[in-house]
């Protein structure tokens, strides 16, 4: 089914799905915010990312470490990956169980965390532990009765965020809807030691200074592009990748028409992603609302997060029901051609392809160098 507009979607969901609600649109909205998040992480784990991932983490800013921001998605080196057998394992999967196969966990303040529930719910990047050299990170495959363990650094090497901004049917354009993209703007310029400085020719220069004390500066794309394939992995610290996925709030904008909040995003993220109307509407109509029957328990576990009542939500980035998920991971990675097209790249001028390749390169140099 094709719909005119975001707005068209929302209503439709807010006269089905939630019904139930006081207001209705709101929680069809609140909805939509979440369904572009999942979207964006099984992209990532198709990517090959998932032992990468941490999601809601407080990254420091830049040289300013008494201020944190939580992101989405940070992507962080693996500096030691353990596979653990969970087949005799008996549900809730947790932490403390866990730690009985590996004995680097011993004596470690373990979380009181459930990767696995009794009633079938996983909790994707489940952390186990917070160590000084990084967190202890672990996904569930139920299909192969394994539990990924991964040992990560403490700094990422690229932060991806989600915006959905703009103006809702029968709204007013006001501040608000403006704030929101200030805010994800000075948390993509704030976080990496990459500094971005707008020239009086209105062109950028980046900033940086190396571990030597030396300065590089240049255009920024030139920047940007050395710092990705430079050789040696520790010659310029703290340099983090931003990355903004950003969808449509409203009969608001397209990528090519932007308004003034996808302007104020696209010259702050190092890349900015568009999750198209088109898109998100083929992964809720095709694989939530009117799934093919393979796809039945993807539908049913969001449909049963949505019934009014607290407690209960199985559809999230965080928290998803296991057979859900191992169906979404197989259909985003056989069909990630199609996936791939849901998002326009707004800045820079390059692909995904090239995004993919850069996010593989900065994971595979930091690990070789650990």
């Amino acid at each position: 089914m094709s719909y005119a507009s975001i707005d068209a979607l929302q209503r439709m969901l807010a006269d089905t799905v939630f019904s139930y609600a006081s207001d209705r649109k709101k929680a069809a909205g609140r909805a939509l915010g979440t369904l572009v998040e999942t979207v964006t992480f099984y992209a990532l784990r198709t990517w090959g990312l998932s032992d990468n991932v941490v999601i809601e983490r407080r990254v420091p800013e830049f040289a300013n470490p008494i201020i944190h921001h939580n992101v989405e998605f940070s992507l962080h080196p693996v500096r030691r990956r353990h596979e653990v057998d969970v087949s005799e394992i008996a549900p809730p999967v947790t932490a403390a169980k866990i730690r009985r196969q590996l004995p680097f966990l011993s004596g470690e303040k373990l979380k009181p965390v459930q990767v696995l529930t009794s009633n079938g719910i996983k909790r994707n990047a489940a952390v186990l532990v917070e160590r000084d050299v990084g967190p202890v990170v672990a996904n569930i495959d139920i299909a192969r009765d394994r539990a990924v363990v991964c040992e990560l650094a403490t700094q990422p090497f690229a932060i991806v965020e989600c915006k959905r901004v703009g103006v809702e049917e029968g709204m007013k354009k006001g501040p608000q809807t403006i704030e929101k993209a200030k805010q994800g703007a000075y948390v993509a310029r704030s976080v990496s030691s990459l500094q971005k400085v707008r020239l009086r020719s209105g062109q950028f220069h980046g900033f940086v200074e190396k571990e030597d004390g030396s300065l590089r500066t240049g255009p920024y794309a030139e920047v940007l592009r050395e710092l990705i394939e430079q050789d040696e992995p520790t010659g310029v610290p703290d340099f983090i990748l931003t990355v903004g996925v950003v969808s449509n709030h409203g009969n608001w904008f397209t990528s090519d028409n932007p308004n003034k909040e996808l302007r104020v995003l696209s010259q702050s993220y190092d890349w900015l992603l568009f999750l198209t109307d088109a898109g998100l509407a083929e992964f809720i109509d095709g694989l939530l609302l009117d799934p093919p029957v393979e796809l039945t328990p993807v539908g049913d576990a969001f449909r049963a997060s949505y019934t009014g009542k607290k407690g209960v939500n199985r559809f999230t980035k965080v928290r998803i029901d296991a057979r859900a998920d191992l169906l979404l991971r197989r259909w985003f990675r056989e069909h990630r051609r199609d996936v791939e097209r849901w998002f326009n790249v707004i800045s820079p001028r390059e692909s995904l392809a090239t995004l993919r390749a850069d996010l593989w390169r900065l994971a595979e140099k930091r690990v070789s160098d650990q």
